[in-house]
């Protein structure tokens, strides 16, 4: 692989990495971790070894990926989140607009990165916080790049119809929900809360600095 370079897409994609695995067990009974276990070494099968073909078919990389976000994560959910106070005078086309635009805007930043994330070991944490809530869950993990650097990730779950489901991503303390949340504030400020123009132009960046100096989420 080649070396990490610190681009936007790569940081990206790290910060979706698991968020865009598919769901091969989505059963109650099965706890969240043994989910994210089981979803990783899936997700990577498909992937291992077909770096440089899915590197000239991005096309069918982000048909993958597309794929596999539909199993895993709650847009919906999210795209509610993100818009936070906002989404209670959006319309329903507004609201149901924005989240197949953030979707749209995941997929097509973590497909770029991907093809050229750098890493060697994926690893979910042997010991994880006890659940404070029978619908709500964390699972942790770390991502080690090939220099040895290790990034903490935390994925929040939510259970909803016997189903678990990715609503939010902490990476290296950086909690990406509340990132784009405020970045959709900032939006709808700039634009007199004009709805049609931050959905139009709605482009989620997180800096590279930020990611590497990490918070305290």
């Amino acid at each position: 692989m080649q070396k990490m370079t610190a681009t936007f897409s790569r940081w990206f994609a790290l910060a979706l990495l698991l968020m865009a695995l598919p769901a091969l067990a989505k059963a109650q009974s099965q706890s969240p971790e043994q989910m994210i276990r089981d979803n990783i070494e899936g997700f990577m099968a498909q992937i291992e070894g077909r770096e440089d073909y899915y590197a000239n078919n991005l096309d069918e990389l982000k048909a993958l990926v597309n794929d596999s976000l539909d199993d895993i994560a709650d847009f919906r959910y999210i795209g509610a989140s993100v818009m936070g106070s906002y989404f209670r005078n959006a319309t329903p086309e507004q609201r149901s607009r924005f989240a197949d635009v953030f979707r749209q805007t995941l997929i097509d930043t973590y497909t770029r990165g991907l093809v050229t994330f750098d890493y060697d070991e994926l690893r979910v944490l042997s010991q994880q916080r006890a659940q404070r809530h029978e619908d709500q869950a964390s699972v942790d993990m770390e991502v080690v790049a090939n220099n040895g650097q290790v990034y903490p990730v935390s994925y929040s779950l939510r259970l909803a119809n016997g189903e678990w489901r990715v609503v939010n991503v902490i990476v290296n303390g950086i909690n990406l929900g509340l990132t784009f949340r405020n970045q959709f504030d900032q939006a709808m400020r700039e634009n007199n809360r004009d709805y049609d123009a931050v959905i139009r132009g709605w482009s989620p960046d997180i800096g590279v600095e930020e990611l590497e100096q990490g918070g305290d989420a």
